[in-house]
């Protein structure tokens, strides 16, 4: 039969050399078996650690799938490589083993970012679902802190594995270190410059901040490692190098605990007598206020005899700090002012002239028939 007839020629062939087309095939079949089953218990599992209130078992089981299977074929066709080497000599197969070495390297380093990353997406989705008060801006910088010392340490075992001295590696970093460092200095300065923003953290994603030595007020949108985006208050980006931070004073109004209303009220010289009603009034409706903490400084004071008024100022503090919130308080407050001045039949002075004419001078006016 045909059959018997081609199984004969096979192990004829086989017997005569051809067995390493076989372990090949073996290998590579073992390989896609393998990977088809460690797919499978991954989403299993990941699917039962979804049932689970653990988010990070979930993060580490989403990271390892995809290098777990790059791995496997690496693994796997680098071993069916040394076969045919075995067989063949050719000389191009020798660089099997650096490139599987350097493959597994770079499969573990993306699992490591993969990880770093999954983690820092459910701490800030933590952070968000909890109201917790977590700094996204230090749980960003750490992050990026991880990656880069993940890649850098991934780079230098890789070089050693490839025959590379990493101590030869590292003196000339040193020596070049120093030329790129002043041709560098100030990319240098602002990589230090967010470093310091990072670690001092005088303002964070998402604050309003304003510089009273530059013309720089907004609200802060991303902090990199050269440059700070705000947005100002027209919408428009503004890109700032961060070394800028470290000379200049910043001010952070989103951290403030309180809003001040400070206002002058001035009411006419002829109302004098009725100026000390209006403060007790005016006191009495304050500590009334629902929106004024009564725990701040509170003055209401006669303050100045002005040109064309008497002056009293109001000093208070609101519990809110949101600006359109504040502007609402603000004006509910200056418009029971207004009222209690009228209650007390006084009236707003406003800037007046009164001309005082002797007796014994007379005005000529010229009649016309």
């Amino acid at each position: 039969m045909d059959i018997v007839k081609y199984w004969d020629s096979f192990v004829a062939w086989v017997k005569a050399g051809g067995d390493w087309v076989v372990q090949v095939f073996v290998v590579i079949f073992l390989a896609l078996l393998l990977n088809y089953v460690v797919r499978k218990i991954l989403l299993r599992l990941q699917k039962k650690l979804e049932t689970t209130r653990n988010p990070w078992d979930d993060s580490l089981v989403d990271a390892i799938k995809k290098p777990l299977s790059v791995l496997i074929w690496i693994l796997g066709i680098a071993f069916a490589a040394e076969i045919v080497q075995a067989q063949t000599k050719a000389v191009i197969f020798e660089a099997i083993g650096p490139i599987r070495d350097v493959g597994v390297i770079i499969v573990i380093t993306w699992f490591l970012i993969r990880f770093a990353r999954r983690v820092e997406e459910n701490i800030i989705a933590y952070s968000r679902d909890a109201e917790k008060e977590i700094d996204l801006t230090t749980v960003d910088a750490i992050a990026k802190l991880v990656r880069i010392s993940i890649l850098i340490t991934a780079g230098l075992v890789a070089l050693q594995t490839m025959g590379y001295s990493i101590s030869g590696v590292l003196a000339f970093g040193g020596i070049g270190g120093i030329a790129i460092g002043f041709a560098a200095k100030d990319l240098l300065a602002n990589f230090f410059g967010g470093l310091m923003v990072y670690m001092d953290r005088p303002f964070a994603v998402g604050d309003w901040v304003r510089s009273p030595d530059r013309d720089i007020e907004g609200t802060v949108e991303a902090i990199g490692w050269r440059l700070t985006r705000i947005r100002t208050f027209d919408k428009r980006p503004l890109y700032i190098p961060n070394s800028t931070f470290t000379s200049i004073a910043v001010e952070n109004p989103s951290r403030m605990t309180h809003r001040r209303i400070y206002e002058t009220i001035g009411i006419r010289y002829d109302d004098a007598s009725k100026m000390a009603a209006i403060i007790t009034k005016v006191k009495a409706m304050l500590s009334e206020h629902n929106e004024i903490d009564k725990q701040q400084t509170m003055i209401v004071n006669f303050n100045k005899f002005a040109p064309s008024s008497l002056d009293f100022f109001v000093y208070t503090f609101t519990h809110t700090t949101n600006w359109v919130r504040f502007h609402e308080i603000k004006q509910d407050v200056l418009l029971k002012i207004l009222q209690i001045i009228e209650d007390e039949g006084a009236e707003s002075a406003f800037p007046t002239s009164t001309m005082h004419i002797p007796d014994n001078i007379r005005i000529a006016m010229n009649e016309e028939n």
